[in-house]
């Protein structure tokens, strides 16, 4: 018998494989059906509160981003907009580890492989970097907004 093989899971006997690496996780390419519908919704409700959906914001994160700034208003009504700045933008955040979470669990082999602290960092460096290139645009009047263009 070829040595490499004398070592392969695939070439064994039940009994031979287990005695070999009893502690082994199995590894299969099917996935449970529950984990892609999981990943599914997952992705579907990410991409609902992103900044890549066009109608989000009237029905998703500007409602959601009022609640905030309410609920920091109570702490001082002066913070009734930099909450809800606060809470548009974690919307948005919310939004992208949510896609991204799903897409890896659709996609992904394992769940072993995943990495949140990489995850949330790309999660939060993609929201800003967004965030602020709608400032910017706002910024040097590529975007208008009514609310901060009328004249008293």
């Amino acid at each position: 018998m070829n040595p490499l093989k004398a070592l392969n899971p695939k070439f064994l006997q039940p009994n031979q494989a287990e005695a070999i690496a009893p502690d082994a996780p199995e590894t299969s390419i099917v996935k449970p059906p529950f984990k892609k519908i999981r990943g599914g919704f997952l992705m579907l409700l990410g991409y609902a509160l992103s900044p890549l959906c066009w109608w989000n914001d009237l029905v998703f994160n500007l409602p959601i981003a009022y609640g905030f700034g309410y609920l920091c208003s109570r702490i001082s009504p002066n913070f009734l907009i930099p909450g809800a700045i606060a809470g548009y933008w974690l919307s948005n955040v919310v939004g992208i580890l949510l896609m991204q979470a799903g897409f890896l669990d659709v996609v992904q082999g394992q769940s072993g492989d995943r990495n949140l602290k990489k995850e949330l960092f790309t999660g939060v460096v993609t929201s800003t970097l967004y965030t602020v290139g709608i400032v910017l645009l706002l910024h040097f009047k590529v975007l208008e907004t009514p609310l901060f263009s009328f004249n008293p």
